[in-house]
């Protein structure tokens, strides 16, 4: 294929924005990506959210996002990513944020976007991670100080539930970042996103993130532990607060009894 010009750009866009279907419609569809041919390049779009183009000017670029009815402004708040590629090199090589193919193959190409791909995504889940940890991490610190987190049940329940959320948002994602099911129809290639994800640095990246999960995981189990704790002070207090009107009754009674 040749090539308008030698740029990489990887696009990670809100999965709502991406209507697969129509990509399907319109490119040739591989396990969980669709090819779309441009002139001057390619453009791989993956169904949970990301394209990678190859070799495409500007305006291409925003043509193919116009059918694919996604609107171009969004590109500008989310993540991207650029590379310079070239085709002929004795082995597939990514160095400075450069990548060396052996070969004009299609497949090469797609085998590289999955690495890429899958970067990006992890970008996204590294940075909802962290900020949820840093938005709470005050909340252990109160705990130990303390012995209580001076929040109310509701305030509590509702931290809770954004935890919950985060977590679960990415554990549903989760398998996006294992090694594509496209390798194991094409083995041969696996070799080549190797490569990529060992420059991309995403199997300790995937560790750390699930480091950060654990963390999310500890703070939900803390304030469920002080939401219990909330909770059996709360009935500790109404029986206490019974036992004494049981008692200032029977003091009554008694006061009565005298007359």
């Amino acid at each position: 294929m040749h090539f308008t010009n030698d740029r990489v750009s990887v696009y990670a866009l809100p999965e709502s924005q991406l209507t697969s279907e129509y990509a399907i419609d319109i490119g040739t569809r591989y396990r969980d990506a669709s090819l779309i041919e441009l002139p001057g390049g390619e453009a791989w779009v993956f169904d949970y959210g990301v394209i990678v183009f190859w070799g495409i000017d500007e305006d291409e670029r925003l043509s193919l996002l116009h059918r694919l009815k996604i609107q171009s402004e969004l590109l500008a708040g989310e993540h991207q990513e650029h590379f310079r590629f070239t085709v002929g090199g004795s082995e597939v090589k990514l160095q400075k944020d450069h990548i060396s193919l052996s070969s004009d193959d299609p497949l090469l190409r797609l085998s590289i976007s999955h690495a890429l791909a899958q970067s990006i995504k992890l970008n996204d889940y590294e940075l909802r991670a962290q900020l949820t940890i840093a938005e709470y991490s005050h909340l252990p610190k109160v705990l130990a100080e303390t012995g209580s987190i001076k929040l109310g049940r509701r305030q509590i329940a509702s931290i809770r539930g954004h935890l919950f959320s985060t977590k679960s948002d990415i554990f549903l994602h989760y398998n996006l970042l294992d090694t594509p099911e496209f390798f194991w129809e094409y083995p041969v290639y696996e070799v080549a996103y190797n490569s990529a994800a060992k420059y991309l640095d995403i199997r300790p990246r995937v560790e750390l993130l699930s480091n950060k999960l654990n963390v999310i995981h500890e703070l939900f189990d803390m304030l469920a532990d002080e939401l219990k704790h909330k909770h059996s002070s709360f009935l500790e207090w109404i029986i206490i607060i019974l036992i004494a009107f049981e008692i200032v009754m029977v003091g009554a009674e008694g006061l009565l009894s005298l007359f």
